[in-house]
């Protein structure tokens, strides 16, 4: 029986290697990481998923995108044909936007914020994960690469200048009860990770590696589960 193949997208800013834990039966699957390259000027998301689609070879790959990731997949997803699409800690449309990123789109907000400052692990860490805990600063060093200003500026505009107001009903949402950057009230349709955070890939993978696999065969029903 040949291998399903399993692309992994990570969030804004980050790197590949928060995928480190998430392991899958190697009998089964085939796993490939994708990581963030710089955009072209005023580059679309369209334009930039087609070019990230270009990196998938196999056919009928599972996309598995965290966060702004999740939001990619989906948009590659648009363009080549898939076998599933899985987002964590990520949104289907824009309206599952907290208020304070559809107030930004309103106002532009966004162009304010001086990416430069980005520079500094602890700001970075602050908008990519949600939280700047001091004690793992030196982990959102290794996790945190992207801190290109060209990549940031772009990340950041096309995130709250997504357009996407109705959901693919076959998507399928993971999100935590206590993310920090899309707020779970926001959230429909999802399987709730109880306590996972914004960053729970990092710190909830034990539940994914033991439902994960069920859920890309389509075999997992489970709407809510008890933190692992």
């Amino acid at each position: 029986m040949s291998k399903i193949p399993v692309y992994l997208m990570p969030g804004m800013a980050a790197n590949p290697t928060i995928f480190e834990n998430i392991k899958l039966p190697e009998d089964q699957f085939e796993v490939h990481w994708l990581e963030w390259f710089l955009p072209e000027s005023k580059e679309s998301l369209e334009t930039y998923a087609k070019r990230m689609a270009e990196k998938i070879t196999d056919e009928n790959p599972v996309l598995i995108g965290v966060s702004f990731g999740g939001i990619l997949v989906q948009e590659i997803a648009r363009i080549i044909p898939v076998r599933k699409t899985i987002i964590i800690s990520s949104v289907k449309t824009n309206v599952e936007f907290p208020k304070r990123m559809k107030f930004a789109k309103t106002t532009k907000a966004y162009k304010l914020i001086p990416t430069g400052m980005f520079a500094n692990i602890e700001v970075l860490a602050k908008y990519a994960f949600g939280e700047t805990a001091k004690s793992r600063i030196k982990l959102y060093e290794k996790f945190l690469s992207m801190r290109d200003k060209r990549y940031l500026d772009w990340a950041l505009e096309t995130i709250i200048s997504w357009d996407r107001k109705v959901a693919d009903d076959k998507i399928v949402h993971i999100h935590g009860d206590a993310d920090e950057v899309f707020p779970i009230k926001y959230i429909h349709d999802a399987i709730i990770i109880k306590g996972g955070t914004h960053v729970m890939i990092i710190n909830k993978y034990r539940w994914l590696n033991s439902h994960l696999p069920a859920i890309i065969l389509g075999e997992n029903t489970i709407k809510n589960t008890e933190d692992e």
